[in-house]
């Protein structure tokens, strides 16, 4: 026993252990930064996801009472409300009566300004002892009524617990891990450590390309080096993207924003009245929201193609989004000339995003409204075709017209960043809606598909069948 301790403790003296236990050190350090990162970047994720479904909804109901007044806007509330609780919907009156909603919230309703809160609720069938936060918009209707919109914070909660437990399981498994390869490694494999540490060198000195090495044995520094080379993969792709985003911003808004700042300065050399100055301070906020709209997309889209917004996906009724945009959406095609047919099979669940779903959709009706009327010599009805069906193991939705379509050659093309064919460009636009359509469409394991339509152009999301569950389940 004693020559046990002897050897115990001469071990623990040698400069090799100390070196295991130093790198020991770098790897939690490390660990902390990788999961810290992961853990911000995930809240602030959650949030922006939260907050940009709510001013879909805002805006989708502000649609509907500008388009048929306040009686629309309580049918459009009343049956979504009943559609399930996704939505935290109430409608109150200027003197704060609630005039139609689906919640009770805890706070003065007359009280609160426009703008973004956090308050506590319940829904109406609950227990007052039940806690429930909510993350709400308000907004005031021209009639002075005020709207309130929001979505429950339990998955943001929850998430935070998640990465908690997390983060306490990871700093317990790497000191765990480092304990024993600092006795394993001092005895037999001190040049393997020597290796990792080189290569946590390299990596710290900014090679993104270096990796952890992993032998052949498969033991449980392989597995570790295995995990930590994960991270750094899942790294290097969000820095990977947030560089792209960065080009893309940095090179395509580089000619808007030279033309905002000429105009202005021709504004100040040329201006001869206040109407002149007017103008020019019209025409410059006109290019700035111009200037926003394409940052919005490029966001948008860099978020889908980075798998940021996948963790909102369920099983959505996609029959009853695409009816919902198809009325969304008749009256703007009637206005362009266009009649708008609908097809929807019954029963089509798949795996999605209502609101991703609802935006690619958005964007392919714009695109038809721009350029789905039939050429003057085609003799083809103007009329556009909107179905959604199950095709074997894949739900299609799709969208046909008569317009003058897209020639074969240029259909991979059109769904890159900022590509505009030459017959588009007297339409208002970036040419960044089949690119945000087509990342929407990866981030939900679907394709996008442009085919001839004889003539015109056809368009077709291809989703996934949602797996069923079984009784048992």
């Amino acid at each position: 026993m004693l020559r046990a301790l002897a050897r115990t403790g001469l071990l623990l003296r040698t400069t090799a252990f100390r070196l295991a236990g130093l790198y020991l050190l770098v790897f939690i350090l490390f660990a902390v930064f990788v999961l810290g990162y992961l853990d911000w970047s995930t809240r602030r994720l959650l949030d922006a996801q939260i907050t940009e479904t709510i001013e879909t909804e805002i805006g989708n109901l502000a649609d509907q009472y500008r388009q048929a007044g306040m009686r629309r806007l309580i049918t459009v509330m009343e049956r979504r409300g009943r559609q399930g609780n996704v939505f935290i919907y109430l409608l109150v009156d200027e003197k704060g009566d609630s005039v139609t909603g689906n919640a009770l919230l805890r706070l003065p309703l007359l009280q609160q300004s426009p703008g973004w809160i956090e308050a506590e609720y319940n829904w109406p069938d609950e227990s007052d002892e039940i806690e429930r936060l909510a993350k709400i918009r308000i907004f005031v209707l021209p009639s002075g009524h005020r709207l309130f919109v929001g979505r429950d914070l339990e998955e943001r909660e929850r998430m935070k617990e998640v990465i908690a437990r997390a983060r306490g399981s990871t700093f317990l498994m790497v000191f765990l891990l480092g304990g024993f390869g600092a006795w394993f490694i001092t005895r037999r494999v001190l040049t393997r450590i020597d290796a990792i540490a080189q290569s946590s060198g390299e990596i710290l000195a900014g090679n993104k390309a270096e990796r952890l090495p992993v032998s052949p044995v498969n033991d449980e520094f392989d597995r570790l080096a295995r995990h930590i080379n994960t991270l750094l993969d899942r790294t290097d792709a969000l820095m990977a993207g947030l560089q792209d985003l960065s080009d893309n911003v940095a090179h395509d808004l580089r000619t808007p924003l030279t033309r905002l700042r000429n105009s202005i300065e021709d504004a100040l050399r040329n201006a001869q009245s206040a109407e002149d100055s007017r103008a020019a301070l019209e025409k410059a906020i006109e290019d700035s929201s111009q200037i926003i709209r394409i940052f919005d997309a490029l966001l948008m889209i860099a978020r889908a193609e980075s798998g940021h917004l996948a963790p909102t996906l369920t099983p959505v009724d996609i029959g009853a989004v695409v009816e919902g945009m198809a009325e969304l959406y008749e009256p703007l095609a009637e206005e362009a000339g266009l009649h708008l047919r609908v097809h929807v099979a019954p029963g089509l669940t798949v795996n999605a995003s209502r609101e991703l779903v609802g935006q690619a959709l958005a964007n392919l009706i714009d695109n038809a409204l721009k350029y789905g009327l039939p050429l003057p010599d085609s003799g083809a009805e103007p009329v556009l075709t909107l179905s959604a069906e199950q095709v074997g193991e894949k739900v299609h939705i799709a969208l046909a017209d008569h317009g003058a379509g897209i020639p074969a050659g240029a259909r991979a093309r059109v769904l890159s960043r900022f590509v505009r064919l030459e017959k588009s460009r007297t339409q208002p636009g970036f040419g960044l809606g089949l690119s945000l359509v087509a990342a929407i469409m990866r981030l939900h394991g679907g394709s996008l598909s442009l085919e001839e339509n004889s003539p015109g152009l056809k368009v077709t999301m291809i989703f996934p069948v949602a797996a069923q569950k079984s009784a048992s389940e």
